[in-house]
């Protein structure tokens, strides 16, 4: 199996004006001149993490989808990232997975943010999903999964590599880079965190810290305080080999979570 090539796209966002952000991001990726297989942007990448939802929300056919959609057919790379959706009515924080053939993948946030009133607001997800991209399979996730080990477990090694979209506050950085090696260690998978950096309309700062880790932990990639892009190739030769001259994965509590 080849090599993935990712890039991450670690952006401040303007507080709740969709058309901007849409311009920005647009900008970004076209900028991109290595060849990638992903491009990843961060939770709300239309809006910023908003609670604004009756203002903000579009369907499944607003411009946030349209754009995500188009761009990655004119692109030819998967682009991935979260929108505020309207769905029958209610509002879900979802991750859309967007591929050159036109097919959307969709991850509804299943942790909502309490601290914030999140889950007042947003209803939850309850499905997890796999997306396979060139022999990788890849699980997505959004900011607050983070901090929930068995929702993201990686039984019997049904994914190759964790994704984790998010707008997740400096004060608590120091969280967020530990989860991150932690759900790759645990994992023995690749682990991709990509944050905003900035200052969002509730005047919290994000220091960003978009982070690429490999299956034994290691920080390959990590970026605070500024805006960047950045491309890596991740090893299939490495996860083979990290799984096959340790394979925890053999010994893990299948039973016990309840999972399989």
């Amino acid at each position: 199996m080849q090599d993935l090539k990712v890039t991450l796209i670690q952006s401040e966002l303007v507080w709740e004006d969709i058309d901007a952000n849409l311009k920005e991001f647009d900008a970004r990726i076209s900028a991109v001149k290595e060849d990638t297989h992903l491009v990843i942007l961060p939770e709300m990448f239309s809006t910023g993490f908003s609670m604004n939802a009756a203002v903000l929300a579009q369907d499944m056919d607003g411009s946030a989808v349209r754009w995500i959609q188009k761009k990655s057919k004119d692109f030819n790379s998967d682009i991935v990232g979260s929108i505020i959706i309207d769905d029958n009515g209610k509002f879900y924080n979802r991750l859309v997975w967007a591929k050159p053939g036109g097919d959307l993948l969709t991850y509804d946030k299943k942790h909502l943010f309490r601290m914030a009133g999140e889950e007042k607001i947003y209803s939850a997800g309850s499905k997890n999903i796999t997306v396979e991209l060139n022999g990788w399979r890849i699980r997505p996730f959004i900011c607050y999964d983070l901090r929930f080990p068995a929702w993201t477990r990686n039984m019997k090694n049904q994914y190759d590599a964790a994704i984790f979209i998010a707008n997740w506050p400096e004060r608590r950085a120091g969280h967020w880079k530990t989860l991150l090696q932690a759900r790759a260690i645990e994992n023995q998978c690749y682990v991709v965190g990509v944050n905003r950096v900035g200052t969002d309309g509730n005047g919290l700062a994000y220091c960003g810290d978009s982070s690429i880790i490999d299956p034994w932990g290691t920080v390959v990639f990590q970026k605070s305080s500024h805006p960047c892009t950045y491309t890596a190739q991740l090893s299939y030769d490495l996860l083979k080999r990290c799984r096959e001259d340790f394979p925890v994965w053999m010994d893990a509590d299948h039973d016990a979570l309840g999972l399989s």
